[in-house]
């Protein structure tokens, strides 16, 4: 196990609720099975919207969704050191709650995880530059991890203007885009072939998978995790060489 240099990817998105989180439970499946002697873990510096549990117990499906993929067997809690109640812009929904949302926080709670594995998978909260105070956004936080970065696109309307002012803000920061992937939000999207084409005409990183809509047995319910059919189907689309030419 890797403790002073810990490898692995930091995965943002075009937006909100793009399927940041199903990707991120997707690569962890994919890395575990192309390394299977390593242990890959999912991380979130901050998350915002919460919900009880069955058993009473305050929870997040991002986390859950992440501390499934990772078969984490400690407190979900432990990949994020941030679980805010509202589902809303993290700096606002802390700052009403006389809460300021710190750096190294983050990158402490990063340390804490990250050295219980081999590898790890940071997914950020929205997009690129989602601020995380008055003067610091997830871009910060990537910088200072200064992991390669992989985008997803969710196919959308806007979504090639979004993905390549995000490339463009991942460039800007001096990082790596290690590869992008095509989250099919809208199987009936007009032109959604071409859209891929174009982006793939424009983003020099690799094309890492184009993932369908899921299919009804795996969709997620609100406040849930992913089910692990859902991740898989995912893990599927990605292509085995590019991401093992990633982790080589």
């Amino acid at each position: 196990m890797n403790q002073s240099n810990n490898r692995g990817f930091f995965i943002t998105g075009t937006d909100t609720e793009v399927g940041k989180t199903l990707i991120a439970s997707a690569l962890i499946l994919k890395i575990k099975a192309l390394a299977p002697n390593q242990i890959v873990l999912g991380f979130k510096p901050v998350v915002a919207g919460t919900s009880q549990s069955p058993d009473g117990l305050t929870v997040n499906e991002d986390l859950e969704s992440l501390k499934l993929a990772s078969d984490y067997l400690g407190d979900a809690n432990d990949l994020c050191p941030y679980a805010l109640p509202t589902p809303a812009a993290p700096h606002l929904v802390a700052k009403s709650m006389g809460v300021t949302l710190e750096l190294s926080t983050m990158l402490s709670a990063y340390q804490a995880i990250s050295a219980k594995a081999d590898w790890t998978v940071v997914e950020g909260a929205g997009g690129f530059l989602v601020p995380i105070n008055e003067g610091q956004d997830l871009g910060d936080l990537a910088e200072a991890l200064q992991m390669p970065v992989i985008l997803v696109v969710g196919l959308r309307l806007g979504c090639i203007n979004h993905a390549l002012l995000t490339v463009t803000a991942i460039s800007q920061r001096g990082l790596t885009l290690a590869g992008w992937v095509a989250n099919t939000l809208d199987a009936d999207m007009p032109y959604l072939h071409e859209n891929i084409d174009t982006l793939q005409a424009r983003i020099e990183a690799p094309l890492l998978g184009v993932v369908n809509t899921l299919p009804v047995q795996c969709r997620h319910q609100s406040n849930h995790a992913y089910p692990l059919a859902a991740m898989q189907f995912a893990a599927d689309a990605l292509d085995s060489d590019r991401v093992a030419r990633l982790i080589a």
